[in-house]
């Protein structure tokens, strides 16, 4: 089973300029919640309960202030500064003592993902023994992504970053599964024209060796990359919607952690404390007055 997560939060966010000079992206509201709060969200629904957040230089104390060790949530919450923007795999190699001898899965920070399926299909991942998985979702514009082909085992036997002849409609989401010797795989890689390592050609070297699978999010899924103005304020207009529509929070961490047992009644007035007088401690407050757990 993978018990270790990692996000990773680092980056400059160029794309929103002048917005996230002043501050870390996942720290911006999506809707009610900062952006940190959904990825983190993910990794609890998959029952991961030991986290690494990777940030940039000097913005350890803006994500601990918010997020604390984790312990209000159950979990347990570690942090590692990345110097600079190196690529994806890098988050393996700054992560190498974090991940020790287990396998492990990485989201990124500024990824978004629903679904009515998606904890199981979380769940499946986390079995995962050897190799990799990716999850994969339908789009209609694959040009502009990491683009994979699979067979009919669900194998993938193609990747190609924003290809400009159509492979497939089934693009790489920033949430990937991998066994443990992503850490020495990563070190071996060479930077690209753009001086990162590129997760890529990480997954090719998976792909190579026949061992790197596809997970489906499904025509019902949602998976939104939140890297650019529009598409930052489009999936806060999403989850606005679907929780005034509802009544119910996308990415409440208290309510996961607490439908896990993983804290209880009193962690929960605790948070209510924590926020103060907002929508958000009403809601914690409305769930805990209908809840049957202890």
């Amino acid at each position: 089973m993978i018990k270790k997560g990692i996000i990773l939060a680092g980056g400059t966010g160029s794309r929103m300029s002048p917005i996230t000079k002043a501050v870390n992206k996942q720290l911006l509201p999506i809707y009610d919640k900062p952006l940190i709060y959904y990825p983190l969200s993910v990794l609890l629904l998959a029952n991961i309960k030991d986290v690494l957040i990777i940030v940039n230089q000097g913005q350890l104390y803006q994500f601990k202030k918010i997020l604390g060790d984790g312990s209000r949530f159950g979990i347990k919450i570690s942090y590692a500064e990345q110097q600079k923007p190196s690529g994806l795999p890098d988050a393996f190699i700054i992560g190498e003592e974090f991940i020790g001898k287990e396998n492990v899965a990485l989201i990124l920070g500024d990824n978004f993902f629903y679904g009515q399926n998606f904890t199981k299909s979380l769940r499946e991942c986390t079995k995962l023994k050897n190799g990799a998985k990716v999850f994969l979702h339908l789009v209609s514009n694959p040009s502009a992504y990491g683009v994979a082909k699979v067979n009919n085992n669900n194998k993938i036997v193609k990747i190609v970053e924003k290809p400009k002849t159509k492979i497939s409609n089934l693009a790489v989401t920033g949430l990937y599964f991998f066994d443990n010797s992503v850490v020495k795989l990563s070190k071996k890689l060479k930077p690209s024209d753009r001086n990162e390592i590129e997760i890529v050609d990480l997954l090719n070297i998976y792909k190579k060796k026949n061992k790197l699978k596809g997970e489906f999010l499904g025509r019902g899924g949602v998976w939104l990359d939140t890297g650019s103005i529009k598409d930052f304020y489009d999936t806060s207009a999403f989850v606005s919607t679907v929780e005034n529509r509802q009544g119910l929070k996308i990415a409440c961490l208290e309510e996961i952690a607490f439908k896990k047992k993983w804290i209880n009644r009193k962690n929960i007035k605790e948070a209510i404390v924590f926020y103060g007088k907002c929508e958000y401690s009403n809601y914690l407050a409305k769930f805990i007055s209908k809840s049957n757990f202890k």
